[in-house]
C-alpha cells in the first residue's frame, strides 16, 4: 500500500507540475484554456472554475492541457484572437516548452529541499574495490578515506561529502571520458596520498553496476564483524557468534567485510565448499574455527553462503547544505543529469547502450516505495530524479511528445510556414508508434527485473 501511495503521490505531483507549466505559460501569452486533465480516458471528477474545467480521469499515467485553436473545432470570431493557432512562433514555441522546463525545475527545488533536509549517507571509507577494477590498479585500499577530488589535467579539488557524492563524481568523470585525482587519508587517518583512475579508459557507455564493478569503489567500509546468525545455518553449526571478528581466513589477512564476503562466495563457485580455516577474534581471545559453507544459486551464480550477517553497519554522516548552496547543487544536479540522460538516449539510439536501461512504471513504483520508506528527503530525491527524466524524455524531438512540436516550429521558422496537416498527421502517427515501442520495452523491461532475467 505504501508503494502504491508513493508512485500515485510522484506520477501526482509530476503530472501536476508539467501540465501546470503548460497551463500558466498559455494564460501569459493570452490562450484561452479550456480544460486541464490530469491522466486520460473516463473522468472520475470535474469542476468548472472560471474559464477551465478541471478533472481527474482514469489513467494517471499522464495528462493534458486542452486549449482554444481553430484547428480542433469552431472558434466564435470574438475570440479568436485566444486561440493557441492564432498566437506567433515565439508564443507557441514558450507554451509547449513550459512544460517540461517546469518539469527541470521542479527537479533543482526538490534537489535543493533534499539536501537542505539532509541524508544520513556513508562516509567515503571505502571497502575492498573489486579485483581487476581501477581502484585496486591504483593501489586504493580497504579502509582508506576519499576526502578530495579533482579532475587529473586541472587543479580543482573538491570535498568529497559522502560516498554517494564519489560515486557520482566517478561515474560521471566516466561517462564524459574524463580522469580524476583522488585525495585520501590511510585507514589510521595520518597519511594522506593522491591517486589517479584513468576514468577515460574505460570508454563506459552507460551508467550500469558494471560501469561501477569496472571503477572498483563498490562499497562502504565495514569491520569484519559478524551480526545476526541464522538458526541452523552452517555459522552456527561451527559455533560462531555475533559480535565475533574475523581476523584470517585460510591463512590469509582480512582487511574488511567486503573481502571476507567475496572468500565465503567464492567458496562455492566450484563444486561443494570446502572447509575454511577462520582465525577470529572474541571478548578480546583468538580463537581458530573450522566452517564449511553451503553452496546456493544467486542469479543463475552459484555461490557459498554461511547463513550470517557479515559486516558492520559502515559509518554514516548527515549530509546537509545551507540556502544557496543547496539550490547550487540542485542547478548543478540537474544539468548533469539531464546531459546524461540525453547521452543514455543517444548511445541507445546508436546501439552503444542496452535498451534495458529504460525503465517502466512498475521500476518507478517498487523505487518510490523503497525512498519513502527511507525519509522525506531520500523521497524527494527520487522525486527529483524522475522530474528530470520526464523533463528530458518530453524535449526529445519525436511527435507527439514537446520536443516534437519544438521541431515543427523550428522547421515553420525556417521555411517561413507551417507543416502541411498530411505531414502533421503522418509524422504523429509514426511518433505515435516509436513511443508505443518505447512504453512496451519499458515495461517488458520492468517484468525481466521482476523476474530476474536481467
Amino acid at each position: 500500500m505504501n508503494t502504491l501511495l508513493a508512485f500515485l503521490v510522484t506520477l501526482g505531483v509530476l503530472i501536476v507540475v508539467h501540465e501546470w507549466g503548460h497551463f500558466r505559460v498559455a494564460r501569459a501569452c493570452g490562450v484561452k484554456v479550456l480544460k486541464f486533465s490530469i491522466g486520460f480516458g473516463p473522468t472520475l471528477w470535474k469542476r468548472q472554475i472560471g474559464e477551465t474545467e478541471w478533472a481527474i480521469s482514469a489513467l494517471p499515467l499522464g495528462g493534458f492541457v486542452r486549449m482554444l485553436d481553430e484547428r480542433e473545432g469552431p472558434v466564435a470570431p470574438e475570440e479568436v484572437h485566444r486561440a493557441f493557432n492564432r498566437k506567433t512562433l515565439l508564443q507557441r514555441s514558450a507554451v509547449v516548452a513550459a512544460g517540461p522546463v517546469a518539469n527541470l525545475v521542479l527537479a533543482v527545488l526538490l534537489y535543493a529541499a533534499s539536501s537542505w533536509i539532509g541524508t544520513q549517507e556513508p562516509r567515503a571509507v571505502i571497502g575492498s574495490p573489486a579485483v581487476g577494477s581501477l581502484a585496486a590498479h591504483a593501489g586504493l585500499q580497504a579502509g582508506e578515506w576519499v576526502r578530495r577530488w579533482s579532475p587529473a589535467d586541472a587543479e580543482q579539488w573538491q570535498d568529497v561529502a559522502s560516498l554517494t557524492d564519489l560515486r557520482w563524481q566517478l561515474t560521471r568523470a566516466a561517462l564524459d571520458d574524463h580522469d580524476l585525482r583522488l585525495e585520501g587519508t590511510s585507514r589510521g587517518g595520518s597519511a594522506r596520498r593522491e591517486v589517479v583512475l584513468p576514468l577515460s579508459s574505460l570508454e563506459a557507455s552507460e551508467a550500469d553496476a558494471e560501469l561501477v564493478r569496472r571503477i572498483g569503489l563498490v562499497s562502504a567500509y565495514s569491520e569484519p564483524v559478524l551480526g545476526d546468525i541464522k538458526p541452523g545455518g552452517p555459522a552456527e553449526r561451527a559455533g560462531l557468534q555475533a559480535g565475533d571478528r574475523v581476523l584470517r581466513v585460510d591463512g590469509r589477512d582480512v582487511v574488511d567485510a567486503t573481502s571476507l564476503r567475496a572468500r565465503i562466495r567464492a567458496s562455492g563457485a566450484q563444486g561443494e565448499p570446502v572447509p575454511q580455516s577462520w582465525q577470529i577474534e572474541r571478548a578480546g581471545r583468538s580463537m581458530v574455527i573450522e566452517i564449511r559453507p553451503v553452496r546456493v544459486e544467486d542469479q543463475g551464480v552459484q555461490i557459498g553462503r554461511i547463513e550470517a550477517v557479515v559486516g558492520s553497519r559502515p559509518q554514516t554522516d548527515l549530509v546537509t547544505l545551507g540556502f544557496a548552496e543547496g539550490l547550487q547543487q540542485g542547478a548543478v544536479r540537474t544539468w548533469d543529469m539531464s546531459m546524461m540522460s540525453l547521452r543514455m538516449f543517444g548511445r541507445m539510439l546508436i546501439g552503444e547502450a542496452s535498451l534495458k536501461n529504460l525503465s517502466g512504471p512498475l521500476t518507478i513504483a517498487d523505487y518510490a516505495g523503497q525512498s519513502a520508506e527511507l525519509g522525506l528527503a531520500y523521497y524527494l530525491g527520487f522525486l527529483a530524479v524522475v522530474s528530470v527524466s520526464l523533463g528530458v524524455l518530453n524535449l526529445l524531438p519525436l511527435p507527439m511528445l514537446d520536443g516534437g512540436h519544438l521541431l515543427y516550429y523550428l522547421i515553420e521558422g525556417a521555411i517561413g510556414r507551417p507543416i502541411s496537416d498530411l505531414w502533421t498527421a503522418r509524422l504523429q502517427r509514426g511518433g505515435f508508434m516509436v513511443i508505443l515501442l518505447m512504453m512496451s520495452l519499458a515495461l517488458y523491461n520492468d517484468v525481466a527485473r521482476y523476474l530476474g532475467l536481467h
